[in-house]
């Protein structure tokens, strides 16, 4: 290539991970085009437990929560090798688990303090302090475990920009919200099974049956398949799938979850047992087709891009990835690179 010739786009994976359990902070890879395989290139230590990360819509910005009792997200520049702060983390609840973009505003489900909070973003995608304002869920789970207390664990937009979904595992139910004002409101809340313990979820990716939510649940493994009249209805939950074959001989903790691009396989990750799961979807619910090993031990999160499937093992350190053919939906594994205390993939192009 001649040394004035532009090169084409760049894949990169930002890879989050618990520096108190030893991890890097975030990790920056570049991504084969061909096979998917990861190689490090730079990275950052300068937020403690950057344990969940969500990017841009340009790829230029790249937020990571601070999974501390003292909660906070943190905006970084990723135009390079070594993501660069663009100011001081903006405080948020106890324990933020997860986040996403939305209506101009970064969403941080924060677990330790059962709420969700909105954090706006000015026009260049830095932060603005303080927080716009908070949610917090009210309510307990009742079944065999006893009463427990709202624990926001995820925070997903839907495709109009209109709601969003917060998902809470201490009152087992899912949240319909939206913003007003900067502050985030909450619509419908649909009850599931008691001691489902609900902790993602995915939307199917539209067409028909684009009105379709998969709940993953960490409390017993399974995915309840919701009809949903977005973006203003509650959620209808349907039924629920196995994402195991057989009762686990060990504790069993679902984690993770994907929906292929076509709408035609669901995959999950389930720690304990160490394993992922193909559900196929038919219908209007789901069916397991089959498990593989995750490649490693501790299953925390899993992501799907151009035909491979990354996961992120926590115990094991390491991310691990796959090839799935796109007929069958099953994955075969590809490779690994090492990451202490890995705990997300987020796929990005500069």
């Amino acid at each position: 290539m001649d040394a004035g010739q532009a090169t084409g786009p760049r894949r990169r994976a930002y890879i989050g991970s618990f520096t108190s359990a030893g991890g890097p902070g975030v990790l920056v890879a570049e991504v084969d085009d061909g096979s998917g395989a990861l190689t490090v290139v730079g990275g950052a230590d300068d937020v403690r437990d950057p344990s969940y990360l969500a990017l841009a819509p340009d790829g230029r910005t790249l937020y990571a929560v601070s999974e501390r009792s003292e909660g906070a997200v943190a905006a970084y520049r990723v135009t390079g090798d070594k993501p660069e702060l663009t100011g001081p983390p903006v405080a948020v609840g106890d324990g933020p688990t997860h986040l996403s973009l939305f209506a101009g505003h970064v969403l941080t489900a924060d677990y330790g303090s059962g709420s969700v909070t909105a954090v706006r973003l000015r026009p260049d995608g830095t932060l603005a302090a303080p927080a716009s304002g908070t949610l917090r869920h009210a309510g307990a789970g009742t079944g065999l475990r006893g009463r427990r207390k709202p624990r926001a664990h995820q925070v997903v937009p839907e495709p109009s920009g209109r709601r969003f979904l917060a998902v809470d595992l201490g009152t087992d139910s899912v949240r319909v919200c939206a913003l007003r004002d900067g502050v985030p409101v909450a619509h419908h809340e649909t009850a599931l099974r008691p001691d489902s313990g609900p902790r993602h979820l995915a939307l199917h990716p539209g067409g028909p049956d684009g009105s379709y939510v998969y709940v993953l649940n960490e409390l017993s493994p399974t995915v309840t398949v919701c009809r949903w009249n977005a973006p203003d209805g509650p959620l209808e939950p349907l039924g629920e799938t196995p994402v195991l074959s057989h009762a686990p001989e060990a504790d069993a903790y679902p984690s993770g979850l994907a929906v292929s691009p076509d709408g035609r396989f669901v995959w999950t990750a389930t720690r304990g047992t160490d394993v992922l799961s193909v559900l196929a979807v038919e219908g209007d619910g789901l069916r397991l087709v089959t498990t593989v090993d995750c490649g490693g031990h501790w299953p925390r999160a899993l992501t799907y891009a151009a035909g491979t499937l990354y996961v992120a093992n926590e115990r094991s350190g390491d991310v691990t990835w796959f090839t799935v053919d796109p007929h069958t939906g099953l994955p075969v594994r590809a490779g690994s690179i090492e990451v202490p205390a890995a705990s997300c993939v987020v796929l990005g192009t500069l």
